[in-house]
C-alpha cells in the first residue's frame, strides 16, 4: 500500500519520492476527498434555483502529509493540501495550489508541534469541533456569513502555530499571523489562542482571535481574497461544550464576533454604509444521534443577532436557523446524505442592507425575502 500511495504522489506531483520512502523512519503519505451532490434552493434574488455543487458536507481535497524520525521522539513534519471545484476543477481558496494547508515544522513527543506556512488558527482547531458545521455537518450550517470562521472559510498566511501535546485530556495552542510589510509590522497580523478538555463524556473548549486590518494587503496574514470580512479590525471569541450520552451527542456554543470600521464582506459586497461597529453574537445547539455504525442523523438551531452601528443610523438584524442532516456509509470510504437548511431574517431596516435578507452561506446569492431554504443530496468518497 505504501508503494503505490508513494508510486501516485510521483505521477501527481512529477517528481520522485523514493529516496524519502527508502529511510525506514520516514513515510509520505498522499490522501484526498470527494464531495459531490445537487442543491435546490428556494429563493435567489426572487428565483429557485436547482444547482450541482462540491464540497458541502467537506471541502473535497487532496493532499500530501509526512514526517521523518530525527531520533528522542522529535519528528520533521510537513502537510500539503490542495482544495478544489469538482464540477469545473478549478482550485479552490483563491486559485492557491495548496490553498487549505501549506505548512512545516517540529513535532515532538515531550514539548508539542511546531508548525510554520498557511495554517487554521486557533477557533478552528479548538471551538470548530463542538459546532454542527464544524463537526458533522459541514458548510450549509455555518452561523450567517461565518461570520466567527467556525467552518473554516479562510485560513491564515505567513503563520507560526503551537499546539501542545495531550495533558490528562488537556490541549492548548497558539498562532501568529506576520504581516510581512516593512513599516507596517501590525498591519494586517492575527494571533489566536486556544484550549480544549476532552473527558470520558465531555468536551470543553475555548478560543479567541484577532486579525487587525483583515483583508486589507495581498502579502499579510489574511489576503483579500481570502477574507470573509474587510474593516479595520476582526476579533473572535467563544466557548462551547459537547456532552455524550451513549450513541446520543448534544453540544451548545457561544460565539461573539466584532468588526471595526466594516466597509464590506466578500458574501455581500459593500454594506450600504460603512459599519463603525458590527457585532455578531452567535448562539447554537446541536444534536447528532448514531443509530448503527454506518448511519446517523443530526439536527441543529442557531440563532444570531448582529449589531450595526453608523453615522447613518443603528440597526440589529437577527437570523434563526434550522438544520437536519441523515448519513449512511455504503462502505468503509464512501457515504451518502441528505442536508436541509432554513434561515428567517427579521429587524435588519434598511441601514445595514443587504444584512435584513435571508442569506444561507452555501447559497449562491441572498433571498429576495426574509426567508431562505436550501436541501442537499450528496455523495462523499475518501482515498
Amino acid at each position: 500500500m505504501k508503494k503505490l500511495l508513494i508510486a501516485a504522489a510521483n505521477t501527481v506531483l512529477g517528481c520522485s519520492l523514493a529516496p524519502i520512502s527508502a529511510m525506514a523512519q520516514s513515510s509520505v503519505t498522499l490522501y484526498g476527498l470527494i464531495d459531490e451532490g445537487l442543491n435546490y434552493t428556494s429563493n435567489t434574488g426572487g428565483h429557485s434555483n436547482i444547482q450541482m455543487e462540491s464540497g458541502f458536507a467537506q471541502g473535497s481535497r487532496w493532499g500530501l502529509k509526512g514526517s521523518e524520525d530525527l531520533g528522542g521522539g522529535t519528528k520533521a513534519i510537513f502537510q500539503l493540501e490542495n482544495g478544489f471545484d469538482v464540477n469545473s476543477g478549478k482550485l479552490g481558496q483563491g486559485g492557491r495550489m495548496f490553498g487549505r494547508q501549506a505548512y512545516a515544522g517540529l513535532s515532538s513527543a515531550q514539548f508539542g508541534t511546531l508548525t510554520m506556512g498557511r495554517q487554521y488558527d486557533s477557533v478552528v482547531d479548538f471551538l470548530a469541533p463542538l459546532t454542527a458545521n464544524g463537526n458533522w455537518a459541514g458548510y450549509l450550517m455555518s452561523h450567517p456569513y461565518d461570520n466567527d470562521n467556525t467552518d473554516n472559510s479562510f485560513r491564515l498566511n505567513n503563520s507560526v502555530k503551537y499546539t501542545s501535546n495531550t495533558y490528562g485530556g488537556f490541549t492548548f495552542g497558539g498562532l501568529y499571523g506576520f504581516s510581512n510589510q516593512a513599516g507596517g509590522f501590525a498591519n494586517n497580523r492575527s494571533y489566536s489562542l486556544g484550549a480544549q478538555y476532552v473527558g470520558s463524556a465531555v468536551t470543553v473548549a475555548a478560543a479567541y482571535m484577532q486579525i487587525n486590518n483583515p483583508g486589507g494587503t495581498t502579502g499579510g496574514s489574511l489576503a483579500t481574497d481570502d477574507t470573509n470580512f474587510f474593516a479595520g479590525r476582526q476579533q473572535v471569541w467563544g466557548a462551547g461544550i459537547n456532552y455524550t450520552i451513549g450513541p446520543a451527542l448534544l453540544g451548545f456554543v457561544y460565539s461573539h464576533t466584532s468588526l471595526n470600521d466594516a466597509t464590506g464582506s466578500v458574501y455581500v459586497g459593500n454594506f450600504a454604509n460603512t459599519a463603525s461597529s458590527l457585532k455578531f453574537d452567535n448562539f447554537e445547539l446541536n444534536a447528532k444521534y448514531q443509530f448503527t455504525k454506518a448511519a446517523y442523523v443530526g439536527a441543529m438551531y442557531n440563532y444570531t443577532i448582529a449589531h450595526f452601528d453608523s453615522s447613518a443610523g443603528n440597526s440589529k438584524p437577527k437570523y434563526q436557523q434550522f438544520g437536519l442532516m441523515a448519513d449512511y456509509n455504503l462502505s468503509g470510504r464512501t457515504d451518502v446524505y441528505v442536508q436541509g437548511m432554513y434561515q428567517h431574517a427579521s429587524g435588519g431596516g434598511t441601514v445595514s442592507a443587504p444584512l435584513n435578507t435571508a442569506f444561507i452561506t452555501g447559497a449562491d446569492a441572498p433571498s429576495s425575502s426574509a426567508n431562505q431554504f436550501l436541501t442537499r443530496v450528496g455523495i462523499r468518497h475518501t482515498f
